[in-house]
C-alpha cells in the first residue's frame, strides 16, 4: 500500500564524496566500505538518506563523472557485492540511498565512444553521440563556435580507421568526456536499463548530473557568446542546455520510478542537477509529472545579504512551491567554494566571520520549507583548502586552463576523523599512507571526534537542529510567512508560534521574539539577536507580519 507521507519532500540528505569520505583499505582513496563504516555516524548525525557521488568504473578524468561503466563499481571503490551490503546496512539504519547518475556525457572509454570510433562517419553508432563534419575546405575547423565549460573548445577531432583527420565529436566538459545525442532512441533505452538495474538492488533514487543537459539545438548553430558556459563555469550557452525535449526524459524516468513504488510502496526519488537562469524555469523541472525535486542553487550563490537571500526565499516559494513540488535547498557542494571561506571574505583571516555566518545560514536553510541537502564536512565547518600547491591538484579545470580560478579540489580535501595529524583518521594502514589529497595541519581543529566532544561545534549546531526539524511540526515541509523586522535582520514564522530570525550585519538587533530561543547558531541573549547570528524561538504568534 502507498504511504500518503512523501518522505522526500522534506528530507535532509548527506552528500557523500565517497573518495573523500572514509578510505577502508590504506591506498589513500574513500570507499564504500568507508561509507558503510560511517553510517552510524550519520544515523547519528540525524539525515534522512545519503547521496554517493559516482563510484562506477572509470578512467577518473573527471573523479568519476566520466562513466565507463554505468552498470559497475570501479574497483578503486569496491566492487557490487560492498555495495549491496551498504545499502543493507543503510535500509537497516532507515537511511536512504541515492545514487549519482550521469546522462549528459560518458567517458571516451564507454565501450559505445570506443566502437562510434571505430565505426566510422555515418554509422549507428556514431549517431549515439554528436559526431560532423569540420567546417572549412579541409574539415579543419571544428563544427561550431562552442566552448567547453572547463575551457577550451567543445570539439575535438578523430582520427578515422584510415589514418585520416576526421570527423569532430562534441563535449561540453572535457575531451574525455563525449556528449550523449538523446535524439537517437538507443541512448534513452540504455539508461531505461541502466535505472532498472540499480532500482532492482534497492536504490532508493537518483541525483541526476547536468539535468538541464541532454539535448542539443538539432542544427548545432553557432553561439552568439561562445564562451560564456567557461567564463560563468555554468549552464549558460541557450543552445546546448534546457532545451524543451529533456522534460520528455524526465517523465519517461518518473514512470519507472513510480512503477517500483508501486510494486512495494517504497517512494524512489529523482533529484535533479538543474542550472537554468530563472526559479520559473526551474520549476518547469519539478512538475507533478516530472522530477520530484531540483537543487535550487540560487540560495548557495546568494551574496550575504537579507535583501538578497528574502528575494531567493520568496521567488522559490512561489515559483517552485506552486507546482506542489518543495524547494530543494542547498549551500555547499563539492563544486562549490566552502560556506565557511565564502562568506568570510573579505574579512580578515581568523576572523571568525565566515564560519558565524555559516552557521546562521545552517539554521535558516534548515528552518525552510522543503529538502535541504547537506555536504560533507559542512557539519564540521570545514573551510576552502585554498593553498594546494599545484602539482597536487587535479581538476581538470587546472589541466585544461592552467588557471585556479574556481577549481574544485580545495573543497574535496579527505574529511579528518581524529588524531592530530594527516591523515586524521581518513585512511587505515600504514601510518605512512597518504590521503589523495593532502589535508593541512589546520584540519586537527575539524577533526570529527573533536567535533562530537565540543557541545559549540558546527556538528552539534547540526544535530540539534535536525533533531528539532524532526520534532517540530512548524519545520519541513509547509509555508512561511515574513516578519517586520530591524534592516539587515530576515525574519520568518514557521507553521504556529515558530519563528526564525537570522542577523545579516554585525551589529547587535532586537530580536523578534522575546526570550531565550531554542537554538541558536552563537550566544544569544534573550530579547537580542547578534551580529551574524540565527536563532529560533517558540512564540505566541503576536508578531507583526511584514509589510
Amino acid at each position: 500500500m502507498l504511504s500518503k507521507y512523501h518522505w522526500w519532500r522534506d528530507a535532509v540528505i548527506y552528500q557523500v564524496y565517497v573518495r573523500s569520505f572514509l578510505d577502508s583499505t590504506g591506498d589513500g582513496v574513500g570507499d564504500l566500505a568507508g561509507v558503510r563504516a560511517g553510517l552510524p555516524y550519520l544515523k547519528k548525525l540525524g539525515v534522512d538518506g545519503i547521496w554517493l557521488s559516482p563510484f562506477y568504473p572509470s578512467p577518473q578524468h573527471d573523479h568519476g563523472y566520466d562513466v565507463a561503466d554505468y552498470c559497475d563499481v570501479d574497483p578503486l571503490f569496491g566492487d557490487l557485492a560492498e555495495f549491496d551490503l551498504l545499502v543493507t546496512a543503510a535500509r537497516r539504519l532507515g537511511v536512504k540511498v541515492l545514487l549519482d547518475i550521469v546522462p549528459n556525457h560518458c567517458s571516451s572509454e564507454h565501450p559505445w565512444f570506443q566502437e562510434a570510433l571505430s565505426a566510422g562517419p555515418g554509422s549507428a553508432a556514431r549517431a549515439r553521440f554528436h559526431f560532423a563534419d569540420g567546417r572549412g575546405a579541409d574539415g579543419s575547423e571544428p563544427p561550431n563556435n562552442w566552448h567547453a565549460m572547463f575551457g577550451g573548445p567543445a570539439w575535438s577531432r578523430v582520427t578515422e580507421a584510415d589514418g585520416r583527420p576526421g570527423q569532430w565529436y562534441l563535449h561540453m566538459f572535457t575531451p574525455e568526456q563525449p556528449d550523449w545525442n538523446w535524439r537517437d532512441p538507443q541512448v534513452g533505452a540504455e539508461f531505461d536499463r541502466v535505472l532498472r538495474f540499480w532500482l532492482d538492488r534497492g536504490v532508493d533514487g537518483f541525483r541526476i548530473d547536468v539535468a538541464a543537459g541532454l539535448f542539443k539545438h538539432p542544427e548545432l548553430p553557432d553561439s552568439d557568446d561562445p564562451e560564456a558556459d567557461a567564463r560563468t563555469r555554468d549552464s549558460v550557452n541557450p543552445l546546448a542546455w534546457n532545451q524543451p525535449e529533456v522534460h520528455a526524459v524526465w517523465r519517461s524516468w518518473r514512470s519507472i520510478c513510480e512503477e517500483y513504488t508501486a510494486r512495494d510502496g517504497r517512494e524512489r526519488l529523482l533529484v535533479g542537477e538543474v542550472s537554468v537562469p530563472t526559479a520559473r524555469e526551474h520549476a518547469l523541472y519539478v512538475r507533478s509529472d516530472e522530477l520530484h525535486q531540483a537543487f535550487f542553487f540560487d540560495l548557495l550563490s546568494a551574496p550575504w545579504d537579507a535583501d538578497a537571500f528574502r528575494k531567493v526565499v520568496s521567488e522559490a516559494m512561489q515559483d517552485i512551491a506552486g507546482t506542489g513540488s518543495t524547494v530543494t535547498w542547498v549551500l555547499n557542494n563539492h563544486d562549490q567554494v566552502r560556506t565557511v571561506t565564502r562568506y568570510g571574505e573579505p574579512a580578515p583571516e581568523g576572523s571568525g566571520l565566515g564560519a558565524a555566518r555559516a552557521r546562521a545560514a545552517a539554521l535558516l536553510m534548515l528552518a525552510l520549507p522543503g529538502a535541504a541537502y547537506i555536504y560533507q564536512g559542512e557539519e564540521l565547518g570545514l573551510p576552502e583548502v585554498v593553498d594546494l600547491p599545484d602539482d597536487v591538484l587535479t581538476d581538470p579545470i587546472f589541466r585544461r586552463t592552467g588557471s585556479r580560478a574556481r577549481i574544485r579540489d580545495g573543497c574535496r580535501v579527505p574529511l579528518p576523523w581524529s588524531g592530530q595529524a594527516s591523515p586524521f583518521g581518513f585512511t587505515s594502514g600504514v601510518e605512512s599512507a597518504k590521503p589523495w589529497l593532502p589535508q593541512p595541519e589546520y584540519f586537527a581543529e575539524y577533526a570529527t571526534d573533536r567535533a562530537l566532544a565540543d557541545t559549540r561545534s558546527f556538528w552539534h549546531l547540526y544535530r540539534d537542529g535536525l533533531q528539532l526539524r524532526a520534532a517540530l511540526p512548524q519545520l519541513g515541509e509547509g509555508t512561511l510567512r515574513w516578519l517586520d523586522s530591524p534592516p539587515g535582520v530576515l525574519a520568518f514564522a514557521r507553521g504556529d508560534g515558530l519563528v526564525c530570525a537570522v542577523n545579516f550585519g554585525t551589529a547587535a538587533s532586537s530580536a523578534p521574539v522575546s526570550g531565550t530561543p531554542l537554538l541558536s547558531s552563537g550566544p544569544c541573549p534573550a530579547g537580542v539577536l547578534p551580529g551574524s547570528t540565527a536563532a529560533w524561538w517558540m512564540s505566541d504568534g503576536t508578531e507583526s507580519p511584514a509589510p
